[in-house]
Order: structure tokens, then sequence, then C-alpha cells
């Protein structure tokens, strides 16, 4: 599974298709077959009690998902969620969140990915689990 698009190039792509000045997120590694997004932490990310919110945590699986599909693809902006599934392991310290994707198929119409999500305030603890899978548009596949 070869690298199509390095991490700036998928920052511009997604600058241009979202009209934002700098992507909501970071690459922090990026190899084939193998991704690491960092989703900074904003105070709007708890829930009562001080806890990642659920909601935060799937953002950031989702859009990892689309940075490991651009990386793997291209430029394919119009690729969307075809599922995800989300377990919850422990309670998320406040933090940046972590999502460490895993490309286990690429195929021509779908991809299939493992997510390790995890805070950054404890990085080595595993928040949630995620397993997901990203539809790929058909002109994407003619290339």
């Amino acid at each position: 599974m070869d690298l199509v698009m390095d991490a700036a190039e998928i920052g511009e792509v997604i600058r241009l298709a979202t009209g934002r000045d700098e992507p909501p997120f970071v690459i922090e590694e990026i190899e084939p077959g193998r991704l690491v997004v960092r989703l900074p932490f904003q105070q709007r990310m708890l829930r009562p009690g001080g806890t990642l919110s659920g909601p935060s945590l799937f953002t950031a699986a989702d859009l990892a998902m689309w940075v490991a599909v651009m990386a793997h693809y291209g430029p394919v902006v119009a690729a969307v969620t075809a599922n995800l599934s989300i377990s919850f392991l422990t309670r998320g310290e406040p933090g940046d969140i972590l999502a460490e994707v895993r490309l286990l198929k690429k195929g021509r119409r779908l991809a299939v990915m493992d997510i390790g999500l995890f805070s950054a305030a404890d990085p080595k603890t595993r928040v949630a689990h995620v397993t997901g899978s990203y539809a790929i548009p058909s002109q994407a596949t003619q290339a």
C-alpha cells in the first residue's frame, strides 16, 4: 500500500476543499498503511466530569480515516464514511486526541481501517477502538 500524497499535499487539498486557512488537525506520522493524526484539544471536547466526549472521539476517528484515504488514493475529497463502529475502553483524560490509523484493505471501492484513539495526556492508554470503512468514488479508481 504505497502513499500517493504526503502530509503537506493532504493539508493543501483539505484547505481548498473546506475553505479553512489551516486543517483542524496535524498529521504526526505518515507511512504506507499507517498514519497518526492529532486533533488539538478544545474545551468543548469535554463532557461534564472532564472526560473526552464520544462525539469528539468519533470526529477524530472519522477525520483520520479521511486523511488515510487521501494518503493512499489521492485527493478524493468526495470519499465518505461507509461504516464506523466505536468501542469506548476507558475515560479519556483532557488533551489532544491522537488517532492511529491502520489501513487493513485498500479496495477499488472500499477502504477498511482500524483506528486506535488515545489522549495525549496519557498516550500509552487506548481510550477507544474503532473499525471503519470509507466508500471511494468511482472516478478515483479510474486513474
